[in-house]
């Protein structure tokens, strides 16, 4: 076996599972909001974007499967948090954001004459109901539009880049959000979800190794590594690239999500290569679609016993009316679930990594991470916890209870 190919192509292959649409339209939003912090605020959504992704994956090497992933703290709590996670990157917030992407980014700049909530309306039935016929037919045609769209995709970004470097599209202005730039660009990189869907294909990636006969755990830490660092190169340039263009344009006046990309796409490309740029993502936006319902439907068809043709009509229909209220209310109402969801995510993959055995680490540690959480959605006062002024109120108490269950004997 020649490693060095394996590893190339895994790392391809990492990079193709975390790369989507919804990994385009963060980034420049991102720039455009801190102006001249961009940098800063790039290396803190390089590390949700990226790096929490890559160690999710790697927390399965351990020999973990899925249903132990959060077991020691125990069995319900496992189900009830895969099962949160699936909502969320399904039909609560990812899957209807494929939808409004598709509208505003494919849609309404070609039928912008038309009043836009029945466009919207249009739009979503259309969307998911070709979403609902692929599924139910298991068509391949998903997956031969992902092979040829990511490369297109990838090509429109290039040419966006270098246009963008090449003719400086404005000056980065001062930031307009308050507080820490660096933790504004790691909560920003929640909106990913690629760090929750990581913690659902982690074994499906181990998985995969182990079919080429590498069953070893340092051996397939070696070759995670390895291509973890080939797919960060190529995501960071992407990120970073996105980041500093938004940076760009930050001094124009408010535009939305959807609007931001686009921009970049006219300014350096033309109106072409905006129409191009907005159909290719709302394409690459049906796949994910289609992956994300297959997987919704799977998981509930099992976990409540009915069949997966009703739990994927359910999904699409739930989707598609919440694809009408907008992209950015969608990404909206995703925040406070993902500041909850997001430093359970980050200390469960911790827990798994080191490979901790004491159930009361666990337990604690998850108990006090859901209350800090908890505590700043709901705008509680938590400024005296170290950390709470940089968006974090959530490690240090983390820590301290990660010591305590270390202290506290497992009873047998």
């Amino acid at each position: 076996m020649n490693k060095r190919k394996e590893m190339i192509v895994l790392g391809l292959a990492l990079f193709s599972m975390f790369f989507g649409a919804g990994n385009l339209l963060f980034p420049p939003s991102l720039g455009v909001a801190v102006g001249k912090s961009w940098l800063s605020a790039g290396v803190g959504f390089f590390l949700t974007g990226v790096g929490l992704p890559l160690m999710g994956i790697l927390a399965f090497t351990k020999g973990g499967t899925l249903d132990e992933f959060a077991n020691k703290v125990s069995k319900k709590f496992n189900t009830l948090y895969l099962t949160t996670l699936i909502l969320v990157i399904g039909p609560l917030f990812a899957i209807p954001r494929t939808g409004s992407t598709t509208f505003e980014m494919g849609i309404l700049p070609l039928f912008g004459d038309i009043n836009s909530l029945i466009l919207g309306i249009v739009s979503s039935i259309l969307f998911f109901g070709i979403t609902l016929f692929l599924v139910l037919n298991e068509s391949k045609v998903t997956d031969i539009l992902g092979k040829f769209l990511t490369p297109i995709i990838l090509i429109i970004l290039i040419l966006i880049t270098i246009f963008g470097l090449l003719n400086p599209l404005g000056v980065p202005v001062n930031s307009t959000i308050e507080g820490n730039q660096f933790s504004y660009g790691f909560i920003n990189g929640y909106q990913t979800m690629d760090a929750l869907a990581s913690v659902l294909f982690g074994v499906v990636i181990v998985k995969g190794i182990e079919s080429k006969g590498i069953t070893d755990s340092n051996e397939q830490k070696f070759f995670l590594i390895g291509s973890g660092v080939i797919a960060a190169i190529g995501l960071g340039l992407i990120y970073f690239s996105l980041i500093y263009l938004g940076s760009q344009i930050s001094g124009m006046e408010k535009l939305s999500t959807a609007q931001v990309a686009l921009t970049l796409a006219e300014m350096t490309l033309g109106k072409a290569g905006k129409l191009a740029f907005g159909l290719c993502v709302g394409a690459a936006c049906l796949t994910t679609s289609v992956g994300l319902t297959t997987l919704v439907s799977d998981w509930f068809s099992k976990l409540l016993n009915v069949s997966y043709k009703k739990v994927a009509i359910i999904t699409c229909i739930f989707s598609g009316v919440l694809a009408v209220v907008g992209l950015d209310s969608i990404i909206a109402l995703a925040v406070p679930v993902l500041i909850i969801l997001y430093p359970i995510t980050i200390v469960l993959i911790l827990l798994n990594i080191f490979d901790i055995k004491n159930e009361n680490c666990y337990k604690l540690v998850i108990l006090i991470t859901l209350v800090v959480s908890i505590a700043e959605v709901l705008k509680l006062n938590v400024s005296f916890i170290p950390l709470a002024n940089s968006g974090f109120p959530w490690i240090v108490p983390a820590i301290l209870a990660f010591g305590m269950g270390q202290i506290i004997k497992t009873k047998k």
